[in-house]
């Protein structure tokens, strides 16, 4: 089969399409045809081996999987004997990266326990879309957070692949939600259903006035005293991404800045099949719509790493097997 093979740290230009073999699948595993995946901050971070982190996991001095891609839509073509949730034909969906990732190829063979069958109502290349982004703004939103109805909710980098599942996610809960992106998304987050979108290079926020319940911040950069400026009493900051700062600051600062209620996080995003459940469950009701930028073919993925890393992709980008 075809697979994008990353052998050492460096440059998304350093890996390449060659050609490896199928794994057999074992007793609980299945294998997955993959039809597409989506290039994620993890994907990114792994193919170059920064921030340095990354390696305690992945390897100290090269990576120890081969074939990255965390995100995988595809159809069951094999099963082990011992599987006993899907069967050849069916049409699945998931996050690898807690089994060895492995998306960024034709085939993947993975647990079965790491799959949820695909909601009907998407095709495959929106259901790569969802698995790690949408479950980071749940995350973010249901247990860092506490979103509950009609709290006021702040959603920094609203067009990102995060934020743009993390309007919607806040929407479904009954909150009001205030969306920050750039003049160019404006109108593509306000139709998922934002109540008020904030230009930023046009009006900053901090100034004004309002105080929101929860804030999510999940592109770029702003101060970790900005946010608190406008957190109301009793409110919660949740950082999901955007720039090391940015993810860093609540880990060192936020204790000290919590107070009057308030708490700072960074969220630690698990995979956790009952969370993409959850989220199925609100695709298949119409209340979510997995937002696709651009697709790249899998002998691409290097060239669609370099974009994703330009930081300004509208949604999600994806590697597309479909013709």
């Amino acid at each position: 089969m075809k697979a994008i093979v990353c052998s050492t740290y460096g440059s998304p230009e350093d890996i390449e399409l060659q050609d490896v073999e199928k794994t057999v699948p074992g007793n609980h595993e299945v294998m997955v045809k993959v039809k597409a995946s989506s290039i994620t901050y993890g994907d990114l971070a792994a193919v170059r081996g920064e921030p340095f982190i990354v390696r305690l996991s992945l390897g100290l001095d090269k990576p120890k999987y081969k074939i990255f891609g965390k995100d995988v839509a595809g159809i069951i073509e094999a099963v082990g004997k011992d599987v006993k949730q899907f069967k050849p034909g069916d049409e699945v969906f998931g996050d690898l990266s807690g089994c060895g990732w492995g998306a960024f190829a034709e085939y993947v063979t993975v647990p079965e326990d790491v799959l949820v069958k695909k909601p009907a109502n998407i095709t495959f290349d929106e259901a790569a879309a969802v698995p790690e982004s949408a479950v980071v703004a749940l995350q973010g939103l249901r247990d860092k957070g506490g979103i509950a109805p009609g709290k006021k909710v702040l959603i920094y980098g609203a067009s990102g692949g995060i934020g743009t599942f993390a309007v919607q996610i806040a929407k479904s809960f009954g909150a009001e939600v205030t969306a920050v992106c750039s003049t160019r998304n404006l109108e593509m987050v306000r139709s998922l259903g934002a109540d008020r979108v904030i230009d930023y290079t046009r009006e900053d926020f901090v100034e004004s006035g309002v105080m929101y319940d929860l804030i999510l911040a999940t592109a770029g950069y702003r101060s970790l005293y900005d946010y608190r400026r406008v957190l109301a009493s009793g409110g919660m900051y949740v950082a999901t991404g955007g720039e090391m700062a940015q993810v860093f600051q609540p880990m060192y600062l936020g204790p000290f800045l919590s107070n009057e209620g308030r708490r700072m996080f960074s969220l630690a995003m698990k995979p956790n099949k009952e969370d993409l459940k959850y989220i199925q469950e609100l695709i298949e009701a119409g209340k979510v719509k997995p937002v696709i930028d651009k697709r790249f073919p899998l002998a691409q993925v290097p060239d669609a790493m370099q974009y994703y890393g330009k930081g300004h992709a509208r949604g999600k980008v994806i590697v597309s097997m479909m013709d």
